[in-house]
């Protein structure tokens, strides 16, 4: 379309209509009285000075001022409701409501700068562009407009006000929000066993393990412990979901592990009761996979028993396979589940590494997948590394093979390895 500004022609790209017929929302107001730009105006003397002008249409989104633009024209909103951003986000949060009656632009039109918002509508509307000579020389000269103008322009500058004070608490909350975030990562890591290798003064066993979330705190868990000193209970975890619903369900598992191991010898019993007790009260509806097993350190008997967990890999004789698993659901679905036991031998420099699908589920951008056949081959071909240079090793084969260092899924390994006598 095109609009006269005295001399000169702009040509806008948003279809115009002519005719000077009211829109259905706009028949309600018997004259110009309804626009607060216009009250206690002189009606004739309105019309008079914008009687040329052309009505544009807009659609919703789209955008009437970008941030930057130069602009001399100041638009009246006929019907509809338009948004001003003041960030450029376009996020509905952020934006300041400009509703028919109101008009925009004019400060730039008075001081020449850049627009410093990004102005679109909301819905279906109509705009009536006036150009310097309308607005300055005609409209302005009409008594009663110029107050009305001022009036206006304090209203938008409270609601300017407001709009700004809002974004600010938002982002103290958020920033405290973070710091509430970070202090419960912490004490998320604090609860895990995180020195590498644990437990340096044995010498009859090697023990490591890696814990690394794909967001500020993660639903993955690893922990072992020693019983007895000859007894070492060790387990791995995957907790649904992620954030915070997920660390409190995954400190919660850790806690209540802690103590049942100290009571049960056999893991499918511990498992048991832990099921229970996390079935109870589990409103979120989370459920945890679960591998535990009991190590005999002295004889390498190791008991152990699982919930829905992806089988750990074990290498022997420098040969790598996957560790047969029992059958058993995820933890937290149903209170009153059996579990079953599986007995194994774990003899000296013997590796058992477990670990949790973000590992081997990581995928690169054309969705190729790391595996699990993957992963047992690289441990087999690195398996006399010490323990944590060989979880540091595997987590930067899964960077390299991603191309990124941004995890999908929380990624947790846990390995344990005997030392001959």
């Amino acid at each position: 379309m095109h609009f006269k500004r005295g001399s000169e022609q702009r040509t806008v790209n948003i279809p115009v209509v002519t005719e000077q017929r009211l829109a259905p929302s706009e028949r309600r107001h018997p004259s110009l009285s309804w626009c607060s730009l216009f009250r206690d105006a002189d009606e004739a003397a309105v019309l008079e000075a914008i009687g040329d002008a052309n009505v544009m249409h807009l659609m919703p989104d789209d955008v009437l001022l970008r941030p930057g633009e130069r602009n001399d024209t100041v638009y009246l909103v006929l019907s509809g409701d338009l948004a001003a951003y003041l960030d450029s986000s376009g996020k509905p949060g952020d934006a300041i409501a400009i509703p028919a009656g109101e008009c925009l632009g004019e400060l730039s039109a008075i001081d020449g700068k850049p627009v410093s918002a990004l102005v679109k509508a909301t819905v279906p509307s109509r705009v009536l562009p006036l150009t310097q000579d309308m607005f300055w020389n005609r409209l302005m000269a009409v008594p009663g407009v110029a107050r009305n103008l001022m009036v206006l322009l304090a209203a938008r500058m409270r609601r300017n006000s407001e709009v700004m004070l809002a974004g600010q608490r938002r982002q103290i909350e958020l920033d405290y929000l973070r710091q509430e975030l970070d202090v419960a990562r912490q004490l998320q890591l604090g609860m895990l066993p995180l020195a590498s290798p644990m437990f340096p003064e044995r010498q009859d066993v090697e023990i490591a393990g890696l814990m690394e979330a794909a967001s500020i705190v993660g639903g993955d868990l690893f922990d072992a412990f020693f019983v007895t000193p000859q007894r070492l209970f060790f387990c791995i975890g995957d907790v649904s979901g992620h954030g915070i619903p997920a660390a409190m369900f995954m400190a919660r598992a850790v806690s209540l592990m802690r103590i049942a191991a100290s009571s049960f010898q056999e893991p499918a019993a511990l498992i048991e009761r832990v099921n229970d007790q996390l079935c109870a009260g589990n409103d979120a509806n989370l459920f945890l996979t679960l591998f535990c097993g009991m190590l005999d350190i002295e004889t390498g008997h190791l008991s152990y028993s699982n919930a829905g967990h992806l089988p750990p890999i074990i290498v022997r004789a420098g040969r790598s396979e996957m560790l047969p698993l029992p059958k058993g659901t995820v933890v937290g679905v149903m209170p009153g589940i059996r579990y079953r036991n599986l007995e194994t031998l774990l003899l000296p420099d013997e590796l058992l590494l477990s670990f949790t699908d973000g590992v081997t589920e990581a995928q690169t951008p054309a969705a190729e997948e790391f595996t699990e056949p993957a992963l047992a081959r690289l441990i087999e071909t690195q398996a006399t590394l010490p323990l944590e240079s060989l979880l540091a090793m595997v987590r930067a084969e899964v960077t390299r093979f991603t191309g990124t260092t941004e995890l999908a899924d929380d990624c947790t390994l846990l390995a344990v390895r005997r030392r001959p006598a």
